[in-house]
């Protein structure tokens, strides 16, 4: 997601509902992309290592600087996160939020979905 700008929801209820009926009690994974500034990449990398939904934080080359790997036990905590946790690191320009939708392999182990 990128930052909200003016008063308008980045997010709809219907599709906020929609993610958790699909969710439903099930952990919500998110991998998210983050533009930063780049003098300030190994800070904002410190800080969000930080956060406990925070699984794994890489440094990458591309139009991305820093990818994540969160976890969240509902939608609601993610969006959370991602519109009022995140956006007070300093450095942080730009997030594009991705939700894993099903995981063949995670942490080295294949899964069965």
């Amino acid at each position: 997601m990128e930052r909200p700008t003016g008063s308008k929801a980045p997010v709809s209820r219907t599709v906020e509902s929609a993610f958790t009926k699909v969710h439903g009690d099930e952990d919500v994974v998110a991998l998210i992309a983050l533009k930063v500034e780049t003098s300030e990449a190994d800070s904002v990398a410190a800080d969000v290592t930080r956060f406990a939904e925070v699984e794994d934080v890489f440094l990458v080359t591309g139009d991305t600087d820093i990818f994540l790997k969160v976890r969240f036990p509902h939608y609601a905590e993610l969006k959370e996160f991602v519109l009022h946790r995140l956006p007070a690191v300093k450095g942080i320009r730009e997030t594009n939020t991705l939700i894993v939708v099903t995981a063949y392999k995670e942490g080295g182990e294949a899964r069965h979905p």
